[in-house]
């Protein structure tokens, strides 16, 4: 099963579209996440507590564990993230946080060392910027988790940049993009 997890929230986004060429190339099935449209929240102290009890009994019945379980049992991972504000949009971010449960999609060996338990051996990272695009605080970030902490061992960056540089034709630079993946 490949998982999408979309974190456009415009409804014409060109995030979204450039992901669904992607989806398309990949087979089609997929299960969607629409982080907007989840109840997403920030671990705080009460969130934190529960959850570590939880970790600590073994007890991963919880709702709570539902987003982890079903990012670790997929097989083809796609991101849509929009670049805002050099990097990509909060409610990422928060989703991570909510994942990231020792057990599920990780576990640390004799040594302390994180090794990913995640069934996906590839995931995509699809983006559009209005500039130039700098992957450091985003791909780059979704790389290492995925690499060094999920055991994703391969990454792709699917990008559309420069889209809304005057003069520049956003359509038609998106177009190209999304022909690739035809």
């Amino acid at each position: 099963m490949t998982l999408y997890i979309n974190c456009c929230v415009r409804k014409e986004s060109r995030t979204n579209k450039l992901a669904r060429a992607v989806l398309q190339k990949l087979g089609g099935n997929f299960a969607e996440r629409k982080l907007y449209e989840e109840n997403l929240k920030p671990l705080d102290k009460e969130t934190l507590k529960k959850r570590t009890a939880l970790i600590e009994s073994g007890d991963y019945s919880d709702r709570m564990f539902e987003y982890a379980k079903q990012f670790a049992s997929a097989d083809t991972i796609v991101i849509a993230a929009p670049y805002w504000d050099l990097s990509f949009p909060a409610v990422l971010k928060t989703y991570f946080e909510n994942i990231y449960i020792t057990g599920i999609v990780s576990e640390y060996d004799e040594n302390g060392l994180p090794r990913g338990l995640c069934r996906a051996k590839e995931l995509y990272y699809v983006t559009t910027a209005g500039g130039p695009y700098d992957p450091t605080y985003s791909y780059g970030y979704v790389e290492s988790l995925a690499k060094h902490f999920f055991g994703i061992p391969t990454t792709h960056l699917v990008k559309a940049e420069m889209l809304d540089i005057t003069g520049n034709d956003a359509e038609e630079i998106l177009k190209q993009e999304i022909e690739k993946w035809a």
